[in-house]
């Protein structure tokens, strides 16, 4: 979600440095970096190491609310072309799920956005005991929408994020926003934008990855033709 879909990772950041500033720790961008992609646990972790005198799950909530507060003050800082195959990959019936390490009353300010037009599942950072860069969130979303890892596309903007999604064996297409990935270890396709990627695109793009791991697990292999009818596409 953030960063993929919404242009949220910003607003996480400026609500570290005034956390932090509250007081008196030191934070850096590097510090605020280091964390795209990461489990809501690990920044808590992070925030009270550096300084921040609170318990792990109080900086978490009150960075939540925080970043909830000034969602709600404006329009979803949409990222270029998401919502826009979001909505076509609902209106040709291919199950989504949105995946993210954000608490689940965050995440569902987003899934709400869309309405019907949106998301069929939400795996958020409080449905999995392990975070990004394990697998569970991705694995709990495939078998929520009825459908083998392998055969899902997953779309991340980070380090951590692409490693969670490689791990569950999903396709997976490394988005650069607020990180570079260029020089990751592993992602199928690397983009630096949503922006005109509609299904067909997509479809292009990932349907040889798609095939060989169709290949690998003895499962049929995808025809590009009728794709938007057969698989699942995971966020």
């Amino acid at each position: 979600m953030d960063g993929t879909i919404i242009d949220t990772e910003p607003i996480w950041q400026r609500s570290q440095v005034d956390l932090t500033q509250r007081f008196g720790a030191e934070w850096t961008h590097e510090d605020g970096l280091s964390l795209v992609g990461s489990g809501l646990e690990r920044s808590g972790e992070l925030l009270r190491d550096k300084g921040v005198d609170m318990e792990v799950e109080e900086i978490i909530q009150w960075m939540t609310d925080y970043v909830m507060e000034h969602l709600r003050d404006g329009e979803l800082p949409w990222r270029p072309g998401a919502r826009e195959l979001v909505e076509e990959l609902h209106a040709r019936g291919i199950p989504t799920a949105l995946v993210t390490m954000s608490r689940r009353k965050m995440a569902l300010v987003a899934a709400e956005a869309l309405g019907e037009r949106g998301f069929r599942v939400v795996v958020a950072g409080d449905d999995v005991d392990r975070p990004k860069p394990f697998p569970d969130a991705y694995l709990s979303a495939a078998a929520q929408l009825g459908v083998e890892p392998t055969a899902c596309v997953a779309i991340e903007d980070s380090a951590t994020g692409v490693a969670s999604a490689v791990a569950s064996g999903a396709v997976t297409v490394a988005v650069e926003h607020i990180v570079p990935l260029s020089e990751i270890a592993g992602g199928d396709v690397h983009l630096t934008t949503l922006s005109g990627v509609d299904v067909d695109r997509l479809v292009e793009l990932t349907g040889p990855a798609l095939a060989a791991r169709a290949g690998l697990t003895g499962g049929p292999v995808p025809d590009p033709a009728h794709a938007a009818d057969t698989e699942g596409v995971t966020r």
